[in-house]
């Protein structure tokens, strides 16, 4: 018999089916006992007589029965399947559960993380962290759809790649064939989109993983993290505003219809009145901070194109000597009004750099980009790289010397982002395995030592 979805058994009065999923939960009254079986669709009671079979919560079981109406003062309204139930003809206990480790019943926010990450796979059977999943994997669908109807490219670039000085520490991974080297995890796609642009595709896309050697905090995911990656040429800033404001707005009408976007058109502020009024550059602007089902979008433009250049923090890779570190990064493209500063007085320079706000969280940034070699040489100067840090951008330079066109984009973090529209405390409750905040990954004790052979292999010698 093929087999029947709880969610399905609403249509199928009076038929057998074949049910297969997890005891939720057990209720026994004498010779007889009830039990909420759940699958993927939802959850539906299934009623069995004289069951010799010893039933434990969160057991694999295949049920065999008919499904009938419930009595009317025994309908369920809370449960999709709730005017129905199963009268089993047949239980199998196929896997039985040990003793839980942690309830799965329950938001969960209440029990120690280092437990719910130990057991994640347990974690993740609990309702709120199931639908957290499938709105992710919707929105990921929606944004994907809506970029691609919309002549976009979707391209996966390289994981593997090559050590720059971009702001944050790199994750390096030796090479085995060629010994002393090292390859480095992307922090972002950064370069390669541009190339992109530089290859002619015009509007490129990815759903990309990142990694930045960053300590973590609630809405920062330690070591890895995924953003839509997103780069246009041929316009000007408004353009990916008006873009990205699209996309989000009918993405949130679509995936989470219960939201609401309180203010429409959303706001463009300059980052110095943001930080006059609000105290913030990523300012709350909801009306009601009480209320879980509202959002406030916000743009934030107008920042400075340069910061001054300190020891609390300080831009990974520039030279210790440097005046000035990047608002955004070092490809951020000045205001043309303001091109003529950069010798005269480089903390006046705008940038044309964008950040989208949600609720208080900066979800998103991006900018246009520069695109003439001579301002991107000065801008490598002016943040203190050394002649050898230049010589790490020769790829890019060499490549804008061959006709590239103006560009821009944005890249809006896709953990964070969900995080802020679902109202979660942590990016840690929309990602299926994240790290804890010591690094180590969940489930799996990530990372962990490697053998004599596999250091011998990559000419390695660990200090003590």
């Amino acid at each position: 018999m093929e087999r029947t979805l709880a969610l399905e058994a609403v249509k199928l009065v009076g038929k057998t089916v074949l049910l297969k999923g997890w005891l939720n939960s057990v209720r026994s009254h004498g010779k007889l006992v009830f039990f909420d079986l759940r699958d993927r669709s939802g959850l539906v009671q299934v009623v069995a007589q004289n069951l010799t079979t010893n039933l434990k919560q969160e057991s694999v079981v295949a049920v065999t029965g008919k499904v009938k109406e419930r009595p009317e003062k025994l309908i369920n309204p809370n449960l999709a399947t709730g005017k129905v139930e199963v009268a089993a003809d047949k239980v199998e206990v196929i896997t039985t559960a040990g003793e839980l480790p942690l309830p799965v019943d329950g938001d969960g926010h209440d029990i120690d993380e280092s437990v719910r990450l130990k057991y994640r796979y347990l974690d993740l059977r609990r309702p709120r962290m199931n639908r957290n999943l499938r709105l992710r994997a919707k929105a990921v669908k929606f944004i994907r759809d809506f970029l691609t109807e919309r002549d976009f490219v979707e391209v996966e670039t390289p994981v593997l790649t090559k050590t720059t000085p971009e702001g944050a520490r790199d994750f390096l991974v030796p090479s085995r064939l060629k010994p002393g080297k090292f390859y480095a995890l992307p922090q972002s796609p950064q370069q390669y989109k541009q190339l992109l642009m530089v290859a002619g595709l015009e509007r490129y896309f990815q759903i990309a993983r990142c990694f930045r050697d960053e300590d973590p905090r609630a809405d920062r995911a330690y070591g890895e993290f995924t953003q839509l990656d997103l780069e246009m040429s041929f316009v000007e800033q408004n353009d990916i505003l008006e873009l990205t404001e699209a996309l989000f707005s009918q993405m949130v009408k679509a995936v989470f219809p219960n939201k609401i976007i309180s203010v429409t058109p959303w706001p463009r502020l300059k980052h110095a009145e943001a930080v006059k009024k609000y105290g913030s550059d990523k300012p709350d602007l909801r009306t009601d901070k009480n209320n879980p089902d509202e959002l406030a979008f916000a743009w934030i433009v107008d920042f400075p194109l340069f910061t001054k250049q300190s020891k609390e923090d300080f831009f990974y890779g520039a030279g210790e000597k440097a005046k000035y570190a990047p608002s955004h990064h070092m490809f951020t493209s000045p205001h043309p009004d303001d091109v003529k500063l950069l010798d005269q007085d480089p903390l006046k320079v705008r940038g044309l750099q964008h950040d989208l706000v949600l609720n208080g969280f900066e979800v998103g940034g991006g900018s246009i980009r520069i695109h003439d070699p001579k301002i991107q040489e000065k801008v490598f100067e002016l943040i203190g790289f050394s002649k050898e840090q230049k010589q790490q951008f020769d790829h890019m330079l060499t490549a804008f010397g061959f006709g590239v066109p103006p560009h821009g984009g944005i890249a809006p973090g896709i953990d964070r982002l969900l995080m802020a529209i679902l109202g979660e405390p942590s990016l840690r409750e929309v990602i299926a395995f994240p790290a804890v905040a010591s690094g180590q990954t969940a489930v799996v004790d990530a990372p962990s030592e490697a053998t004599d052979q596999q250091l011998k292999e990559l000419g390695l010698n660990l200090s003590a």
